[in-house]
């Protein structure tokens, strides 16, 4: 009984300190009043994003090493102090420099917290039911995302866009006490170390890469030297990562597995999900800010259908991964995504509320399908020690795919307006870009069908 309840205890750590993160949706619905208080252009607003995922997403791979190492607890403890001290310095800012900067230090907690935290989960259960724990895990992350809008709403209205950082920090506490008092995940420090060259390799050419694609819109000028040398950097810092990690004893990632063509189809289909989903949160609040009879917590309800997709599709999915098999289900989790992303671009004006609501709702349903697969399969793919390295590669081509988004989708949104589109227009164009990409995409890989329709 006492067992049972520890785990439990444990169960609900985990899945507090993991929904910090997902929570992050909740500042998707204050963009407009972020720019609007700080004096802000709309298009600033994608530095509040970069900032933060460049932070985290660079550091994730080096994190899930660490949580291998040393414990995933000691790495998860720490990622929620730092990240519960960046929403007291964000909730305090005085500019939008200074909100910036607390960004990246809640990039550094995000980092830490969300590269151990699959793995954490996993652990709970045994081997057999890893199926069942990706499943929850899937379900957690996505009520995370599912619960910030629905409570960004409520709090912009109500207290400011500030507490959408704070209201966070009582989640953070709790799951830190309760870890506390449980002593879980007490493992003693195993004999390697960090390759800590490589670990800087990593995090430098990862975010070199990502400014790279973060600087795509300033392909004109002296802009094109900025990118090409950013993409150079990226490129002979990834080389020499290479070289680094086969010739180390012990390296952050076994780089032989990328030769297997199922590892990299599943990890680029991870990559490509996720840009095409983002454009949810990033075009549809300006989409309902427009329509003045639209509250801000019905914009977040509105917001949050799609989420709520996700987790019900979580909980499902780690159900029927076993029947239909990991691969069939991230096959037809892409292409459920791809016709929900389909459907919003038939949306024209406030009469289709409705149908855009069914779009998220469908759209939600494929992504946490894939996401489930997706997770169960990668860390099916490498040993059982290393389940930090391999939960945190499921985070990092998650967000891979968010930066990409916000730069490439923000990009081709500026080339629209450009040319004259009004922003229903080019609201509608994006959506059938992301949706088109993905069934594209599907088509693309299926010269290897062993990726998708073999039943593992």
């Amino acid at each position: 009984m006492f067992n049972s309840f520890k785990m439990l205890a444990v169960l609900v750590a985990i899945s507090l300190g993991a929904m910090i993160g997902p929570l992050d949706t909740s500042v998707n619905v204050a963009f407009p009043y972020i720019v609007g208080d700080l004096n802000q252009p709309l298009e600033m607003i994608r530095y509040v994003v970069i900032c933060y995922v460049l932070t985290y997403s660079s550091l994730m791979l080096v994190c899930g090493k660490l949580g291998d190492i040393h414990g995933q607890r000691r790495i998860f403890f720490l990622g929620l102090i730092i990240s519960s001290a960046s929403f007291i310095l964000i909730s305090l800012s005085w500019g939008f420099e200074s909100l910036l900067f607390f960004r990246f230090l809640q990039g550094i907690g995000t980092g830490l917290t969300t590269s151990v935290a699959p793995a954490m989960m996993i652990a709970l259960y045994p081997e057999e039911k890893r199926g069942y724990a990706v499943g929850l895990f899937t379900f957690i992350f996505a009520m995370g995302g599912l619960l910030g809008p629905i409570a960004g709403g409520f709090l912009v209205e109500h207290f400011g866009w500030q507490a959408v950082f704070w209201f966070r920090i009582p989640l953070a506490l709790a799951s830190f006490i309760i870890l506390i008092f449980t002593k879980s995940f007490d493992r003693q420090q195993k004999n390697t170390s960090l390759d800590k060259l490589g670990a800087i390799l990593l995090i430098l050419s990862i975010l070199m890469w990502l400014l790279a694609i973060n600087q795509l819109h300033n392909l004109n000028g002296s802009g094109i030297l900025y990118v090409f040398c950013l993409v150079t950097s990226a490129s002979a810092l990834t080389f020499w990562f290479i070289r680094q990690e086969n010739h180390t004893e012990d390296p952050i990632i076994n780089l032989r597995i990328f030769r297997n063509i199922e590892f990299v189809i599943l990890n680029l289909a991870s990559c490509f999900t996720y840009l095409a989903t983002f454009s949810v949160i990033l075009f549809i609040p300006f989409f309902l800010y427009q329509i003045s009879t639209i509250s801000t917590n019905e914009a977040g309800l509105i917001l949050a259908i799609g989420f709520f997709g996700t987790s019900i599709a979580g909980i499902l999915g780690g159900r029927f991964l076993n029947n239909l098999g990991s691969r069939r289900l991230g096959f037809t989790g892409i292409l459920i995504t791809a016709i929900g992303l389909c459907a919003l671009g038939l949306v024209n004006g406030p009469d289709d509320i409705p149908w855009m609501l069914l779009a998220l709702f469908i759209q939600g349903v494929g992504t946490g399908l894939f996401q489930t697969s997706y997770m169960y399969s990668i860390t099916g793919m490498l040993p059982s020690d290393q389940r930090g390295v391999s939960g945190s590669i499921t985070m990092l081509t998650r967000t891979i795919g968010v930066v990409s988004g916000v730069t490439i989708l923000t990009l081709v949104f500026s080339w629209l307006d450009a040319a004259g589109n009004e922003f229903q227009e080019s609201f509608k164009f994006i959506f059938n870009l992301v949706g088109g990409g993905l069934f594209l995409f599907l088509l693309t890989t299926l010269p290897w069908p062993q990726v998708w329709f073999r039943k593992i």
